[in-house]
């Protein structure tokens, strides 16, 4: 695909997404937008044509998409820099978590295309999940561009009500941490029951990159693959005994993400 895209901000999660698109399509046309040296620097010998700022870019630049990539305190002043961009079609696609696309609206000028994204940190290395939620105004030619380049750092996936991406961010944004601390958990109980830090710390981490992998492979749904593992009075039973007594799990688990998702509104409401 020839496509000419801009991408500003280029810090971890704009890296991973500069990075899946040009491993993709190496001629692709990608300008970024960072003024931190270091950041600009790996940008530029990753294949980019990166500036320090807006003003460095070409004037007759005439991008297809716009990646917004900051912190979210910088989303409103970046799209006011950017809003001659939205008389000329272009779509706008924010990954700055919390920031809603009313609130992006808001510096941009009536009718201007855009596109929220939920990603997660494990786009770093191309098994995200990317979620989007597009504003009327953005064609199906835009949807399909954006969900291909997407699709370099993970899985795409669209939804239609704004509103559900705080429940997004409870599950997919937040859950690679819920992961991590579980593989914290294994390990440090795997030393509690004698085995060396090492060897504990490998079984927990690929353990729960098979079972994920299994789960998503599998023809059956994660409930039949946890029947088809547990026999009967085994060892595996005996555990699971312990993590769904009471459904104390399931209970923690809805309690978690409740808290997340709550907290993901009250951040929404502040932009």
């Amino acid at each position: 695909m020839s496509h000419t895209l801009l991408l500003i901000g280029c810090g971890n999660m704009g890296f991973a997404m500069l990075q899946g698109w040009l491993s993709e399509d190496p001629a692709l046309a990608v300008h970024v937008v960072e003024p931190a040296d270091a950041l600009r620097e790996r940008a530029a010998a990753a294949g980019a044509l990166a500036v320090s700022s807006l003003g460095d870019l070409p004037p007759d630049l005439q991008p297809e998409i716009v990646f917004i990539a900051v912190k979210p305190h910088y989303v409103e002043a970046i799209l006011a820099e950017c809003a001659a961009f939205a008389t000329r079609g272009v779509t706008f696609v924010s990954v700055a978590a919390g920031v809603t696309s009313t609130a992006m609206a808001k510096s941009l000028p009536d009718g201007a295309a855009i596109i929220r994204c939920m990603p997660n940190t494990p786009a770093a290395i191309g098994e995200g999940m990317m979620v989007l939620f597009a504003r009327n105004g953005v064609t199906k030619d835009a949807e399909t561009l954006v969900s291909q380049l997407l699709s370099t750092s993970g899985l795409v996936a669209w939804i239609d009500d704004e509103a559900q991406m705080d429940a997004v961010t409870a599950i997919s944004g937040s859950g690679p941490a819920y992961v991590f601390h579980f593989i914290e958990a294994l390990t440090d109980a795997g030393i509690a029951l004698g085995l060396p830090a090492e060897t504990a710390s490998l079984l927990a981490k690929q353990t729960v990159r098979g079972a994920g992998r299994l789960a998503m492979e599998a023809p059956v749904d994660p409930a039949t693959l946890r029947r088809q593992v547990t026999s009967p009075g085994g060892t595996t039973a005996a555990a699971l005994a312990v993590f769904m007594h009471d459904e104390r799990t399931a209970k923690l688990v809805a309690e978690a993400t409740r808290a997340a998702r709550d907290r993901s509104v009250e951040l929404g409401q502040s932009h």
